[in-house]
């Protein structure tokens, strides 16, 4: 069984954004890893957080899962300097990463490729404003073809360089306009099957 970090990254605004989405989807991968057996561990990053105790959740984990809402086309701000604070502990520590992997003597060393963190995996599960149909298509006026992956690869890229394999992203899609929550999170229970190994949907479910 896998050691599984899951970080809630939605940063709340009140009359706007309470994160009763985001901490019930958070809820949903939690009771499914540990249906699977697997140990998990939470962060909520609005709600405070120690740096050297999240370097040390990160060496623990086996699997990291980002919910985060996507806000103004990125998560929340306080992701960004969770990220910060986290990373430049772990490259402190030489514990997450140890340089950027390039080598003065060694031409062939790549830039990325310096990381610690081999045989982990991260996935993000992302709550959008946006339809699915804004992503994948060149005739779409926003992302002119671009997918959501695209649209987070920096958030993905910072776990690639500290060695980590990064998984597809799930996606709750048009959650203000037009939400569909029941399937999203069918959806995701068989996104974390798939990905992360298979987890028993409920009879009712498949109903």
């Amino acid at each position: 069984m896998s050691n599984v970090l899951i970080i809630n990254a939605h940063h709340y605004y009140e009359g706007w954004s309470t994160g009763s989405l985001n901490a019930y989807l958070a809820g949903v991968i939690d009771e499914e890893m540990q249906a699977k057996g697997h140990s998990v561990q939470h962060t909520y990053i609005d709600q405070g957080y120690e740096v050297k105790k999240e370097v040390d959740k990160h060496l623990w984990a086996d699997i990291i899962i980002l919910q985060t809402p996507v806000n103004w086309f990125g998560a929340p701000w306080i992701h960004k300097k969770y990220l910060d604070e986290v990373f430049n502990e772990g490259l402190a520590q030489q514990s997450l990463i140890v340089d950027d992997g390039r080598s003065r003597t060694d031409s062939s060393r790549q830039y990325g490729t310096g990381g610690k963190m081999q045989g982990k995996r991260f996935m993000m599960s992302l709550t959008w404003n946006a339809p699915k149909a804004a992503f994948s298509a060149s005739d779409q006026y926003l992302y002119e073809g671009k997918t959501e992956e695209d649209a987070f690869l920096h958030i993905a890229t910072c776990y690639k360089f500290c060695g980590t394999e990064v998984l597809p992203t799930f996606s709750c899609f048009d959650v203000m306009k037009t939400p569909d929550i029941d399937s999203d999170v069918l959806r995701l229970k068989e996104h974390l099957r798939r990905y992360l190994g298979r987890v028993a949907l409920k009879e009712s479910e498949l109903a």
